[in-house]
């Protein structure tokens, strides 16, 4: 059977890389801004399936130290765009929208830590685009550092703990009791996990009504953001 081009990207990262690229893919998309289009879960769930794989190429570790690694990946993105926030959140509403930059992602992002407070930080880790930019919106806010942090490693745990063992005892149950193996089927599983997290954000994004949560959003993080002593 053929490989496909999500199967075939997947396993040149596992070959050529492989840690060290899926920890700056985790790294960027929680993190930084331009990494919002990456496409976490799938490549989680996936690296969650071969962590035998980059265990072994990983001077022969544990596979828990794969996932601590990971998960350590995810936390220190979340800092950096925290911090990005708090220093420079002005410069970004004085950046122009282009292919990797979008000012409405900190407008949904600001909207959803409306509703859902500090906790925001926690839920976004399971929600594409969210989760790039409601760590850099947190700081751009002045959120509590010792709060930030406690959500922040929370939901990394939690994010990082479900994809890859999810993808890694589904793999050995599969093996088990029907005797094939899910690496061969890496590319519908990519398909229908990007599919099940991605397509309901952008929906909404592209789509949906501009509710008044976040239209009262832009205008208060423009209000801020002209005030050199908050930002």
């Amino acid at each position: 059977m053929d490989k496909g081009i999500v199967q075939q990207f997947i396993e040149w990262i596992i070959h050529n890389g492989g840690l060290y690229v899926l920890l700056l893919v985790i790294f960027a998309e929680t993190g930084l801004f331009v990494g919002f289009f990456l496409p976490g879960d799938s490549l989680l769930f996936a690296a969650g399936i071969y962590v035998q794989d980059l265990s072994d190429a990983f001077y022969g570790v544990h596979f828990s130290v794969i996932i601590l690694l990971v998960i350590i990946a995810s936390i220190l993105g979340n800092f950096v765009g925290y911090w990005f926030g708090y220093q420079y959140g002005s410069k970004l509403f004085e950046r122009k929208d282009s292919l990797l930059f979008k000012k409405k992602y900190l407008y949904q992002a600001k909207a959803f830590y409306d509703k859902y407070g500090k906790a925001t930080i926690f839920m976004a880790k399971f929600l594409p685009i969210l989760r790039t930019f409601a760590p850099i919106v947190a700081g751009i806010v002045k959120m509590e550092k010792p709060a930030f942090s406690l959500f922040n490693i929370l939901g990394s745990v939690a994010w990082v703990l479900s994809m890859m063992l999810g993808g890694h005892y589904l793999q050995k149950w599969v093996e088990t009791q029907f005797n094939f193996s899910l690496k061969d089927h890496i590319e519908a599983i990519a398909i229908i996990i990007i599919l099940i997290t991605t397509l309901p954000v952008l929906f909404k994004i592209f789509f949906g009504k501009k509710d008044p949560a976040i239209k009262a959003s832009e205008e208060l993080l423009k209000d801020m953001t002209k005030d050199k002593d908050i930002i």
